[in-house]
C-alpha cells in the first residue's frame, strides 16, 4: 500500500487534464461574453439603422473630371 501512495508518475498527467480543463472553461466564458457584446452592438446598429429608414437617402456619384 505504501508503495502505492508514493508513485507519482500519473500525477503529471492528471496535473495536466486539470489545467486544460480550467484553460477550456476560461476561453468558454470569455467566447460567451464576447457574444453577448456583440449580440448588444448589432441590435444597436439594427435599432439606428431601422430609425433612418424614413429618411431619403441621396445618392453620392462620383464626379465628372
Amino acid at each position: 500500500m505504501s508503495l502505492l501512495l508514493r508513485d507519482e508518475r500519473g500525477s503529471a498527467a492528471i496535473e495536466y487534464g486539470l489545467m486544460a480543463a480550467l484553460i477550456a472553461v476560461a476561453a468558454i466564458q470569455a467566447l460567451s461574453s464576447l457574444g453577448v457584446t456583440t449580440a448588444a452592438t448589432f441590435a444597436s446598429a439594427e435599432e439606428a439603422m431601422a430609425g433612418d429608414a424614413d429618411r431619403e437617402v441621396t445618392p453620392i456619384l462620383p464626379r465628372n473630371p
